[in-house]
């Protein structure tokens, strides 16, 4: 545990503490920030509170006294209820404002961990709960400079394969063989082995209607048939096939045959035009030193596309943060989901993808942006036209 790290960190954010608790390992969270790993059965509740100045120290069930033993700081042990409340007590101490994996509304339910009968036990102590959300982003969102790497060469590789796959429909259609999108989505996914990288499901492929379907994932037996004249969505992400990487995911789009209907065309256009929006509010933000939160950049692309015309038919958030899960644990771009209010801090990254889902067709562009010290960028390729296949 980097403790000099967390009480950094518990300072800036102005809380008087961060307060830990599980139960059979229902916070993931508690383990990957706090570092350790119990190496025994986990039937009882446990509580580690780190101060923001300070040793921390934790409680324990008697007949599970080992499980914080990695950690330092004093451990005390409970048996009853009573011992219990008594030794979350002496935890917090004077404390009067701390973090928990809590979330307000359930607003961000990546952190919302702890369940609400403990939330109203540690209020009952008189102590103000605040959400542990931009916490969490320190420790879990933040990228090492080998994540960076891994992730821009993940992107060279997942670029070519999509190159390839466009190709592959192509070559289909010009000699008039069958191609559906479960074929696709397999060709995709056998080149991602073949590059050394890894998926956890997916691709998505999808055609015209599909494309509708934010979340369509092609069926052996049940895809659509790949034909002249239509709409192809392709959607992947991937990492390196190896430790602690982080994925690169993207959304392009096609059209089989010379010129994309006028419809298309403006739709895809308005698509791109909120993606590019979205990019430079965070490219200004970050320019300019400014505390960006997550929501601002979902309004950047949403506004434009309500202005026009086209509100009802984006019906997702902008985008979301991305890490060793392709769904990271940082801010998400979102305003209409829920309203993340969390700062985007350097060291993450996120993908910027507006969409626009008519019932005949869908269009998504999407991007990933990478944020330091100084910069927003846009880490891989991006669409500047409809490829036409």
């Amino acid at each position: 545990m980097n403790l000099a790290e967390i009480q950094a960190a518990l300072r800036e954010e102005g809380l008087d503490g961060w307060l830990f608790f599980d139960h059979h390992r229902r916070d993931p969270l508690a383990y990957r920030v706090l570092r350790f790993t119990p190496h025994s059965i986990l039937s009882r509740r446990w509580y580690y509170f780190v101060p923001a100045h300070g040793e921390p120290r934790g409680l324990v069930h008697k007949i599970e006294a080992q499980t914080l033993s990695e950690l330092p700081g004093k451990m005390s042990g409970y048996a009853g209820w009573n011992e219990m409340v008594d030794g979350i007590r002496t935890l917090v101490g004077s404390s009067k404002r701390i973090a928990m994996q809590y979330s307000p509304n359930c607003a961000v339910p990546y952190v919302a961990m702890v369940d609400a009968g403990t939330i109203e036990l540690i209020r009952g102590l008189g102590v103000e709960i605040a959400t542990s959300a931009n916490l969490v982003q320190y420790f879990e969102a933040r990228w090492s400079k080998e994540q960076l790497e891994g992730h821009l060469e993940a992107g060279r590789r997942v670029d070519r394969v999509r190159r390839e796959a466009f190709e592959r429909i192509g070559s289909a259609l010009r000699a008039s063989e069958q191609v559906t999108e479960w074929d696709i989505q397999q060709f995709i996914a056998g080149r991602f082995r073949e590059e050394g990288l890894f998926a956890d499901h997916g691709p998505d492929v999808a055609v015209n209607a599909n494309a509708s379907n934010p979340h369509y994932e092609p069926q052996q037996h049940s895809s659509s048939t790949i034909k002249k004249g239509d709409v192809v969505l392709i959607d992947m992400w991937a990492k390196l096939d190896q430790a602690d990487a982080v994925y690169y995911d993207i959304t392009w789009m096609g059209f089989c045959g010379q010129q994309p209907p006028a419809a298309m065309e403006r739709v895809f256009n308005v698509v791109r035009e909120a993606r590019d929006r979205a990019i430079r509010c965070a490219e200004d933000a970050v320019a300019s030193k400014r505390e960006l939160r997550g929501f601002e950049v979902d309004d950047a692309a949403r506004t434009f596309i309500r202005d026009q015309g086209f509100a009802e038919y984006f019906f997702h958030r902008t985008g979301h943060s991305i890490g060793t899960d392709v769904h990271g644990t940082g801010a998400n771009m979102d305003n209409l989901e829920t309203h993340d209010e969390r700062k985007v801090i350097p060291g993450t990254c996120f993908s910027v993808e507006p969409g626009i889902y008519l019932p005949e067709f869908g269009v998504r562009s999407e991007v990933n942006v990478f944020v330091d010290e100084t910069t927003a960028s846009v880490t891989g390729e991006k669409q500047e036209t409809i490829v036409l296949i």
